[in-house]
C-alpha cells in the first residue's frame, strides 16, 4: 500500500534499513507533526513489509499488547493482542508515543528488544520469536516530557535512536507542492509563516506549528479558502485558545504572507 510522499530530513531511511537488517529496534524522536509516522510507513514500502501501528495511551496495559484469554462461544481461548499479531506477521510494530504507555506495560518489551528477541506469553505459556523480517519501532516527542512521563534511560538504551526535525524550509514546501498540488510560491509563504512562528516561540510560548498544520491549510486553500483563514483554522487555532495570543499569532502570519505575496 502506498502511504505517500516521504522527505528525508537526513540519512534516516537508511539508518533504519541498517536496524532492520541488523534487527536491532529503533526510536524516532522529534517534534509533533514532522513525519514520524510517514517515515515508519514509508520504510514498510521500502522493505516490503506490513506495518502494524499501535498509539500508546495511559490505560494500555500489558495485556493490551500481548493478548489475553476471552470467552469464546463458552470457552476459553487465547487472543494475541497486536504486538503479538505483528511478531507472527513478521511485520514492522509502531509504538506511537510510546512515552505515553505506563511503565510497567513496556516491561514486556525488554525481551524482545535484546539478544533474545522473544516475547513470552507467561499466562498462554507460549514463547513467541520474532523473525528476522520482525522490527520494534517507538517514537515520541522529548520536548513534552515530563517527570510523570518519562522513559527510562535503561529503556531507550535498548533502541538505535533517529532525532528527527522539521525539513529546512525548501524541502518542507516541496512536500505542500506534492501533498496539496499548490503552486511553489504559495508553498513558499506557508512555510516562512511557519518558520515565523517557530522562531518566535520564546515570546508565545507554544508548540511550534507542524508540517501537518501546513499541509492541511495549504489542501484548504487548493480548495478555494482564503489564505489567511485556512491559515487560522488549520495553523493558529489550534495552538492556543487565549484570545490575545491568537491575535498576536494572527498579525504575525498576516504580515509574513502579505510579505511574501505577489504583487496585483
Amino acid at each position: 500500500m502506498n502511504h505517500g510522499f516521504y522527505c528525508p530530513v537526513g540519512n534516516e531511511v537508511e539508518m533504519l534499513k541498517r536496524a532492520f537488517h541488523q534487527q536491532q529496534p529503533a526510536m524516532l524522536t522529534g517534534p509533533t507533526g514532522c513525519g514520524k509516522t510517514r517515515l515508519v510507513e514509508h520504510l514498510g514500502e521500502v522493505l516490503s513489509r506490513p506495518v502494524a501501528t499501535i498509539s500508546c495511551h495511559d490505560d494500555l496495559t500489558s495485556s493490551d499488547l500481548v493478548g489475553r484469554f476471552v470467552v469464546t462461544g463458552g470457552d476459553v481461548v487465547w487472543k494475541d493482542g497486536p504486538l503479538t499479531r505483528a511478531i507472527k506477521a513478521g511485520a514492522i510494530c509502531y509504538l506511537d508515543e510510546v512515552v505515553e504507555a505506563r511503565h510497567d506495560s513496556l516491561a514486556v518489551l525488554h525481551s524482545l528488544t535484546d539478544h533474545r528477541r522473544a516475547l513470552y506469553l507467561d499466562r498462554a505459556g507460549e514463547v513467541v520469536k520474532a523473525p528476522d523480517s520482525f522490527m520494534l519501532v517507538c517514537s515520541y516527542n522529548p520536548a513534552y516530557r515530563s517527570s510523570l512521563k518519562e522513559l527510562k534511560p535503561s529503556f531507550r538504551q535498548r533502541f538505535v535512536t533517529v532525532a528527527l526535525d522539521y525539513l529546512p524550509a525548501d524541502r518542507e514546501a516541496a512536500v505542500l507542492v506534492h501533498e496539496a498540488g499548490i503552486d511553489r510560491s504559495l508553498a513558499d509563504r506557508l512555510v516562512r509563516c511557519a518558520t515565523s512562528i517557530r522562531d518566535a516561540d520564546d515570546a508565545f510560548h507554544l508548540e511550534a506549528p507542524s508540517t501537518r498544520t501546513l499541509v492541511a491549510a495549504a489542501k484548504l486553500i487548493a480548495a478555494g479558502a482564503a489564505e489567511l483563514e485556512a491559515v487560522e483554522v488549520c495553523i493558529l487555532a489550534p495552538l492556543s485558545s487565549d484570545g490575545a495570543v491568537t491575535a498576536g499569532l494572527r498579525e504575525l502570519a498576516a504580515a509574513t504572507l502579505a510579505a511574501g505575496a505577489p504583487t496585483r
